[in-house]
């Protein structure tokens, strides 16, 4: 069996990167259509050895497409996500538009492929924040396990979770200091270069930022509603990469150990982690890669049933566009039989 598949937003980082892991996992695809925005119609992109002209999201008839994996923002899937569905198509949507609607499963595969099923009541899957979606692949296991409490999450995100243009704005301002040019901040509000920003989306009223609510929500619903979690959402100099660092009360004793063996055969899990100098992972590393990594395990002293650890992972793939593939291969196996 093989499907129609098209990606909307194909000419975004996120949307080449789809492109790239459909080609790459090799996934049955009958026919790809890349889509954008009107301004981006006849652009090339590229699927394995093929060259391909996007066409206009605008003018689009989703009744003969069997997928459609979005990446275009909220304001894109707002509009056009439901309409999307009701023609038949099924949407796997990358923003956080859908994300809290309670007919709509919100899903990370090695923790939660069973919730696929509920996407009939709209047509629509969503994809989870990226800072989430490789917390949830840690935090699944140990779950499973010893049953999490709580958890403290300090993230270190990359400029690519803002896009080409905030990773643009590290450029020109790494460049600028070094050749003594002024610093002019437009995607972000203070200077990004050799600088961190504990702040990503817009203030909420108790203080919180939306990411960290995000962070919050997103958990509970993915993986268990009576896990309380707070977090501090921190914007870093680094062009590719997510990392956090996290620390797990368990209502069961769970050595540092045993989570180590627990992790090490857990579903979409590397960990890397030798107490010696360069014995854990950074994003450097995880870029390019499928996997969500750990190191640093090792046992909160002073709080029982504690762990803390470090993730690290590609937020473009992990945290975007391979979360949307692994979703659509799911979906296929298990939900969506063609004659």
């Amino acid at each position: 069996m093989s499907y129609k598949v098209a990606v909307v937003g194909a000419t975004g980082n996120v949307g080449r990167e789809m492109l790239n892991i459909l080609h790459e996992r090799q996934f049955p695809i009958s026919e790809l259509v890349p889509l954008a925005s009107r301004r981006s119609i006849g652009q090339e992109v590229t699927f394995g050895d093929k060259t391909i002209k996007t066409k206009c999201l605008d003018d689009y008839d989703f009744s003969d497409t069997d997928i459609a994996l979005m990446s275009a923002g909220g304001s894109v899937s707002k509009a056009f996500g439901e309409k999307i569905g009701k023609q038949g198509c099924v949407v796997i949507d990358n923003s956080s538009h859908f994300r809290m609607d309670p007919d709509v499963p919100l899903v990370v595969p090695e923790v939660n492929a069973d919730a696929i099923a509920g996407y009939k009541k709209k047509n629509i899957i969503a994809n989870p924040n990226c800072s989430t979606a490789q917390l949830m692949v840690a935090l699944k296991p140990l779950h499973d396990r010893a049953k999490i409490k709580r958890v403290v999450v300090s993230t270190y995100q990359s400029v690519s979770g803002s896009g080409k243009a905030a990773m643009d704005e590290l450029w020109s301002q790494t460049r600028a200091i070094f050749v003594n040019d002024p610093i002019e901040p437009e995607v972000y509000p203070k200077q990004i270069a050799f600088n961190v920003i504990p702040h990503i989306d817009v203030f909420m009223d108790n203080g919180d930022t939306k990411e960290e609510w995000k962070m919050v929500v997103e958990t509970m619903k993915i993986l268990d509603p009576d896990i309380k979690l707070t977090a501090t959402c921190v914007r870093v100099p680094v062009f590719l990469g997510h990392s956090e660092a996290v620390n797990i009360e368990f209502e069961k004793p769970l050595s540092a150990d045993d989570a180590r063996e627990l992790l090490r055969t857990a579903p979409g899990l590397m960990v890397v982690d030798k107490r010696e100098d360069g014995g854990y992972i950074t994003p450097i590393e995880a870029a390019g890669e499928f996997a969500t990594y750990v190191s640093r395990i090792r046992e909160d002293e002073t709080q029982p049933n504690t762990l803390n650890l470090w993730c690290v992972a590609d937020n473009l793939l992990k945290g975007a566009a391979l979360n949307a593939v692994q979703i659509a291969e799911s979906l296929c196996n298990n939900h969506l039989k063609k004659a």
